[in-house]
């Protein structure tokens, strides 16, 4: 079903990101010992972002990777930049009591301010991810309109009238060749991109500042201590201080992580080149996605293919035929590509925090961690990694309001937390068809 993959596909999930990819660069080993001021353990988003940030500072710093820079799902999700903060509402409530009446404006800034650093980072260092403006959150149903008309009153209160605009059916049709929705909201600000080829291209900005970077070293142990390391079965980095950026994919420090994260796994498509079709379906070229809880989403590639995403699995397991299931979400939404053909399937799993709060602590005096984001990695893991950087050069006040914020933690870790995911998860699609 997949296309040839580029020569520097190697060691990467067989998926359209890494078939048109960028920057085949292999990095080394870890061997032997290195001295560094930052030890980050994970190459994907928060990892490498924090890196750029720390490297720009003037600080010495380490990407650890156990497999390849943008291997998980840093480098295989839907690529939507948008200013969705997953948790806001809990993030609010846990937050007045630091912020006070200033909890709102913190959080509304914060929507933004991964895209600020993101189209920023890709001008000055000219990487080229596909970068574009353009987004539609859909309507299925009266209620989403309800949600899309507060949320754009808000934007027009915070000057951002300009940027958002609330469709109706008929104006949603002119952008979508899709019967599906009643509505949308409509956001200039919001973008879409190639994840893979954006990790890729920070981590090189990363290196040409003086990081080292290691591939295929998968971290063993942490030393915690006055100066702590980072152990592989071939090397040792000694540091002043540590950063554990391994998202749902690492199992390092289970006694005070376990039961705090769960991986959800998201199956992502992607069709055959459309030609011509690709205009009829989606003019503008936005990327788009619902408003339900367990939501659909799309957009068109560089190459006028659909990239297809949803149906997150809740349970944790990967899905045995992820173009079997999507296929008719496909044909739902667009009835003029029945039986397009799919050529590449992959599945993107995705660390999910049950209140939503992006993680943020300390598990020793110089030993930090930064997880959690829920499906919503590509602007927060920016985002954090430029307070994980504050952090890291003794600004604190940002990652104390995250650090500050309590979090579950269920017992017998993903054994039991994936079931108790998957039937909240239930709960609230069952919850939202009575709406």
């Amino acid at each position: 079903m997949n296309a040839a993959l580029n020569n520097g596909a190697a060691q990467r999930a067989p998926s359209y990101y890494s078939a048109t990819l960028n920057d085949s660069t292999q990095y080394p080993t870890l061997q032997g010992t290195h001295q560094v001021d930052v030890a980050i353990i994970g190459g994907g988003f928060t990892g490498v972002a924090t890196a750029v940030e720390l490297a720009e500072r003037g600080l010495k710093v380490a990407i650890v990777e156990t497999h390849r820079i943008g291997w998980g799902a840093s480098g295989r999700n839907g690529g939507q930049v948008t200013g969705s903060l997953s948790g806001d509402e809990a993030m609010r409530t846990q937050m007045r009591d630091r912020l006070g009446a200033e909890v709102d404006d913190f959080i509304w800034q914060l929507r933004w301010r991964g895209h600020q650093i993101i189209e920023q980072r890709v001008q000055r260092y000219g990487i080229d991810c596909d970068l574009k403006r353009g987004h539609l959150h859909a309507a299925m149903k009266p209620s989403h309109m309800d949600e899309l008309r507060s949320f754009e009153a808000e934007a027009q209160r915070r000057g951002m009238g300009d940027q958002v605009e609330l469709l109706d059916r008929q104006a949603v049709a002119r952008q979508l060749q899709s019967p599906l929705y009643l509505g949308g909201l409509k956001n200039r600000r919001n973008l879409h991109l190639h994840p893979l080829n954006l990790c890729l291209g920070e981590a090189r900005a990363a290196h040409s500042l003086g990081a080292l970077i290691f591939e295929n070293s998968e971290v063993l142990e942490i030393i915690h201590g006055p100066r702590p390391a980072v152990v592989t079965a071939q090397g040792l980095i000694e540091a002043r201080q540590v950063m554990l950026a391994g998202d749902v994919y690492h199992k390092l420090e289970k006694r005070q992580l376990k039961g705090k994260i769960f991986p959800a796994m998201g199956g992502i498509v992607t069709t055959a080149p459309l030609g011509e079709l690709a205009a009829q379906i989606n003019p503008e070229d936005l990327a788009v996605y619902d408003c339900r809880f367990v939501l659909d989403y799309y957009r068109l590639t560089a190459d006028k293919r659909l990239l297809f995403g949803g149906g997150a699995n809740y349970s944790g397991k990967d899905s045995r035929d992820i173009a079997g299931e999507l296929r008719p979400c496909i044909e739902r939404t667009f009835p003029a590509l029945k039986g397009v053909p799919i050529e590449f399937q992959w599945s993107c799993a995705m660390g999910i925090v049950v209140n939503r709060i992006p993680q943020l602590g300390k598990l020793s005096e110089n030993v930090w961690y930064c997880q959690g984001y829920s499906g919503h990695g590509i602007a927060t893991s920016h985002i954090m990694g430029e307070i994980m950087a504050e952090a890291l050069t003794g600004t604190l006040e940002k990652f104390d309001t995250f650090a500050a914020c309590k979090h579950i933690k269920v017992p017998m870790g993903d054994l039991l937390g994936n079931p108790l995911l998957a039937a909240g998860m239930w709960y609230y699609q069952m919850l939202e068809k009575l709406r």
